[in-house]
């Protein structure tokens, strides 16, 4: 009888993790060409395609870049500032925080935003750290190297897998090396791509029972659960029309920048030089004084100048995409280098700034959900089970709005004169536009303050009983010699 001896799960991959493998690697190959040309508007780098009508073959070579993709994401990522996190009853946060200063959470949270608004989608992973004892590692991956299996009814995460180098695990492997991670509810296998197979280089056998990858989409909706980008077709084709236009102005200024001239009733010798040899026309058309001379009958040859071209009308043109494009991003028009003959007040660029505000509020709703399912992932990690879901977490962000910090100090004040906030609380201090390190700060320097006053009315208070003891010993001594007298 010939014994079947099973295959070592550490050195090899079973058929379904095959499987499963290969469906999200080709998910991943699929998404990546259109998150790549997102990438290419929002650095400049995308291909403007030519009409072949207006630009001459010599200068398809040339290319023009306007920026304003990169500006409409980035104006709407720089109000989304992650400050903190905290539980919601009031209780001490230093857990929140140790996670979070060990992970760089703030500063990695603003590229995680980027890339969201970029490509549509940001993915968050949470997992052991590589030291005992240390805090879980959380990071946020591009999803041009991630991607996920979706459970659209219980909208969880079923599977996820990532694609890197070598270089990023074992300096051992090269940086051709392919490194992939397949993770699921149970365990995060860490394989490497051996001659067209797979060698397990780990095992993490979480159990958690849950994905431990969140995906931080943008511009969701019921029916498309990925997400979507900021830089949209119309975006897209605005910034074509504007770079075809910039492109326009500036084959015409090398071939009209220059004012034609033309000269009537001149021989051919007002051409040649000297010795009679034919002047080039550049040197006919740059020579400041052209000495003519009379023809046979007496008569002055006529020279002239034809109207120089003037760019104001594509300029203008340049100026309607510019207000077109700032109705498609949601920002003001001054954002985009578009300006008036008047200029705006204060509040009418706050006006303006209306959409802006609250795409960034709506931005702040979803991506905070995100950052607290992933702050919980974190505690799952480190603790190895689920945390008590009556205990929330708040994620603390900046206002995204852009009010006078006298208004915020106003409003806050009213508030605590109206009884509706205590004057030492950290939501009026909040609301006043401190940061978080801030109130960190304000919250110290009131304990400091409480302990002096303590420290001081308990130095006073034993002064008082120091002097009245002191004031009571004579009158004491005297009631007793009295006694002792009368005796």
């Amino acid at each position: 009888m010939t014994a079947v001896i099973p295959a070592l799960r550490l050195l090899g991959l079973s058929e379904d993790e095959q499987a499963l493998i290969a469906a999200l690697r080709s998910d991943l190959s699929g998404h990546r060409l259109g998150l790549e040309l997102l990438d290419a508007y929002f650095n400049g780098e995308q291909l403007v395609r030519d009409l072949g009508i207006s630009i001459p073959p010599q200068l398809k070579g040339l290319h023009t870049v306007i920026g304003w993709p990169r500006i409409g994401v980035e104006a709407l990522e720089q109000r989304l500032d992650l400050e903190a996190f905290r539980w919601s009853d009031g209780a001490g946060g230093a857990e929140l925080d140790e996670i979070a200063e060990a992970n760089n959470w703030f500063d990695e949270a603003s590229l995680a935003h980027l890339d969201a608004l970029t490509y549509g989608r940001e993915y968050v992973v949470a997992g052991s750290a590589d030291e005992e004892g240390a805090p879980p590692l959380v990071t946020f991956e591009s999803p041009l190297d991630m991607t996920m299996q979706w459970d659209a009814r219980g909208r969880v995460g079923l599977a996820a897998y990532r694609e890197s180098r070598g270089d990023r695990y074992d300096g051992s492997l090269t940086s051709k090396d392919r490194v992939i991670s397949l993770m699921t509810p149970l365990e995060t296998v860490t394989a490497l791509e051996v001659d067209g197979g797979w060698e397990v280089l780990s095992r993490d056998e979480h159990r958690l029972g849950v994905l431990p990858v969140l995906r931080m989409a943008n511009r969701q909706r019921t029916a498309d659960r990925v997400g979507k980008s900021e830089i949209t077709p119309e975006v897209r084709s605005i910034t074509d029309a504007a770079c075809r236009r910039l492109m326009g102005i500036e084959v015409q200024a090398e071939f009209f920048g220059a004012p034609g001239r033309y000269i009537l009733g001149a021989s051919e010798s007002a051409f040649q030089d000297a010795e009679g040899n034919a002047k080039s026309a550049w040197e006919t058309y740059i020579g400041r004084v052209l000495a003519l001379e009379r023809d046979e009958d007496g008569q002055v040859p006529t020279v002239g100048q034809f109207t120089a071209h003037d760019p104001s009308g594509q300029t203008k043109i340049i100026d309607l995409y510019a207000r077109i494009m700032a109705t498609q991003l949601g920002l003001p028009p001054h954002m985009l280098g578009y300006t008036s003959d008047n200029p705006a007040s204060a509040d009418a660029i706050r006006s303006s700034e209306g959409m802006l505000v609250k795409k960034s509020e709506r931005r702040i709703r979803r991506f905070g959900a995100t950052h607290r399912e992933a702050m919980r992932l974190a505690l799952w990690v480190r603790d190895g089970k689920e945390p008590d879901p009556a205990r929330r977490i708040d994620a603390v962000w900046r206002n995204p709005a852009t009010p006078t910090l006298a208004a915020q100090t106003d409003a806050a004040v009213k508030m605590v004169q109206a009884g509706l906030l205590p004057a030492d609380s950290d939501v009026a201090l909040e609301m006043a536009g401190l940061t978080e390190d801030q109130r960190q700060r304000v919250a110290a320097e009131r304990r400091r303050a409480a302990g002096r006053a303590a420290g001081g009315a308990l130095l006073d208070r034993l002064a008082q009983l120091d002097g009245g003891a002191a004031a009571a010993a004579p009158a004491g001594e005297a009631g007793a010699g009295d006694g002792v007298d009368g005796l």
